[in-house]
């Protein structure tokens, strides 16, 4: 009863700082004006009306001009006419519409035309997640049903509280720490409960990120880091011209949120390990316990680094070609910002992880060898 009553204020903590966080991060959040506010509508396509295709100076465009049903918003159910438009001097194409094809398509204030705006693809997206859940939920019952929650309150503060309050100029560091301690406590006490194990991976996972964070700054002091990696992040600065996004933050932001999952993953990994053994007997002292722990996260390292290594190389493949095909020198490839911002993500992480083993390792031998400490399970 007393773990149910504890579960139950920690979902009603977390949603109270979801609404009250979103408050606080969107008071002052820039407001463009209503003519460049966009508007996006799902829809059937139900005809194709017309079809034109020219070729002026050997490059081939065509118009397709076709019915939707839109599907969401508050003019749903209208039909509407809308634009496609196919070119090859675009050099990646989306193929022309048919009849039943899902679309986004997007309501033009400047001459009130609908145009073709992509594919509808969420849906199957959504599909799959569901499917992936109910495994979760299966394989994992409560447990799983849990992480789910604490999956979904994350990914809502950081797109509730996290993004918002960027937009608005909210400091950047304090707003990354502050998702980062929300999303560590918020899921482990979630998915584990208050538990010895969960306060010794809580306490580690922190302990990881603090690292990470210290690091992290001070890289950025002598990498001489400007922040505009690509043409994404320079974007960034025409939001507010007069006081512009810190993008070498926007940089420190990225690295730590993505090192936060892989470190709270090996804090875990470790903590219930040690516990499990603690419980069969297996280790009763703090030197057994410290040992044990080190032991079993030096084979997590090897595996943990490979998955957090080849993430950040599969996330930037196209880069990495690109780079590779546009610059021959060694050195200077090396040297690129968008490069050591990537050495940066893996190696910051990896660092983190690498300092959480042996600090969880320390804090489980400590909690577990004495009485006072979190609740049993």
């Amino acid at each position: 009863m007393r773990e149910r009553i504890f579960y139950i204020c920690v979902i009603v903590l977390s949603i109270a700082f979801l609404f009250i966080g979103n408050r606080i991060a969107t008071s002052d959040l820039y407001q463009l004006e209503e003519y460049y506010q966009l508007n996006f509508y799902n829809g059937v396509v139900t005809e194709i009306l017309e079809r034109n295709e020219e070729v002026i100076w050997d490059t081939r465009s065509v118009e397709v001009i076709f019915e939707t049903r839109l599907t969401s918003g508050g003019r749903r159910g209208e039909i509407i006419v809308a634009e496609q438009m196919v070119a090859d001097f675009f050099l990646v194409n989306e193929r022309e519409v048919s009849v039943g094809d899902r679309v986004v398509v997007l309501d033009a204030p400047w001459d009130n035309t609908f145009y073709f705006s992509d594919f509808n693809r969420i849906n199957y997206i959504a599909v799959i997640g569901i499917v992936f859940f109910a495994l979760i939920i299966l394989f994992a019952k409560m447990k799983g049903f849990n992480a789910i929650i604490a999956l979904g309150f994350t990914c809502l503060a950081i797109f509730w509280i996290f993004i918002p309050a960027i937009l608005a100029g909210k400091n950047i560091y304090v707003t990354t720490i502050i998702i980062c301690v929300y999303a560590i406590i918020s899921t482990l006490l979630i998915v584990i409960g208050p538990s010895k194990k969960a306060l010794s991976a809580m306490l580690g996972c922190l302990g990881g990120v603090i690292i990470a964070g210290i690091l992290m700054l001070t890289l950025d002091s002598f990498l001489q880091l400007t922040g505009g990696v690509d043409r994404d992040t320079e974007f960034l600065l025409l939001l507010h011209p007069e006081d512009p996004i810190n993008l070498r933050a926007i940089i420190f932001a990225g690295v730590i949120l993505g090192a936060v999952g892989a470190i709270m993953d090996v804090a875990m990994s470790i903590s219930s390990s040690l516990w499990e053994l603690k419980e069969t007997g297996g280790v009763s002292d703090f030197s057994s316990i410290l040992k044990s722990g080190i032991n079993i996260g030096k084979d997590i390292l090897g595996t943990m680094l490979n998955t957090l290594i080849l993430a950040y190389i599969g996330s930037s493949l196209s880069l990495i070609l690109l780079l590779n095909a546009n610059t021959t020198d060694l050195i200077a490839l090396l040297n690129r910002e968008m490069i050591i911002v990537e050495f940066l993500r893996a190696l910051v992480g990896s660092f983190g992880m690498l300092l959480t083993i042996p600090l969880t390792a320390g804090i489980c031998g400590w909690l577990y060898t004495n009485a006072f400490g979190a609740v049993e399970e």
